[in-house]
């Protein structure tokens, strides 16, 4: 009897390393480089993708979020710099809504994956700064992909190659002296959702 028993218990335990991954990989699929104002919360989390060494989605990995103890820094929404969560089955986890202090720079917060004994880590930067609004300041884009920001600058560069082409065609002759100092403004450009 206590053979049988021994038997199931090292089946088990084998089955069970059999599932574990060799190699965990950690990528950074949003949040990375994000910048924020100082005292702000975050709008946006920071969401990460663990995958083994074939590069499938590791269901049930264990996942930490570490912020810096001092300097440009933070706390999650549980009021600590630990955010522990874990991987769904399309292997992503995810941290949200950090209180950030008030301390302009970089930060690095250090993020850990474990499954059984396998452990793996990456570092994520944030920025902090001083500036009154950093929302308008910068283009987001959330896939990783330029493709729209290129296309919407082909659209007006070509709007403005026909409006040249028609004041040429109508036989323009404005001999008025360009503006000495012209200033154009910073864009705001919004790509997905706000």
């Amino acid at each position: 009897m206590i053979r049988r028993a021994s038997f199931f218990v090292v089946s088990a335990l084998l089955l069970r390393a059999q599932q574990d991954p060799a190699i965990l990989q950690i990528k950074v699929v949003e949040g990375d480089a994000a910048v924020y104002s100082t005292g702000s919360r975050a709008t946006r989390g920071i969401t990460i993708q663990v995958t083994d060494e074939s590069g499938r989605p590791v269901d049930g990995a264990i996942v930490s979020f570490r912020l810096p103890e001092d300097g440009p820094s933070g706390l999650f929404s549980n009021g600590t710099k630990t955010e522990i969560a874990t991987t769904r089955p399309d292997g992503r986890a995810s941290a949200w809504g950090m209180q950030w202090n008030r301390n302009p720079g970089m930060l690095e917060m250090r993020i850990t994956a474990a499954k059984g004994a396998t452990r793996a880590g990456i570092v994520c930067s944030q920025y902090l700064t001083d500036a009154p609004d950093t929302s308008s300041s910068k283009v987001h884009v959330s896939s990783g992909s330029h493709k729209w920001l290129w296309i919407a600058l082909a659209a007006g560069g070509a709007a403005a190659g026909v409006a040249a082409a028609a004041a040429i065609g109508k036989g323009s002759t404005s001999t008025a002296p360009a503006p000495a100092g012209l200033s154009i403004g910073s864009p705001t450009i919004i790509l997905g959702h706000p």
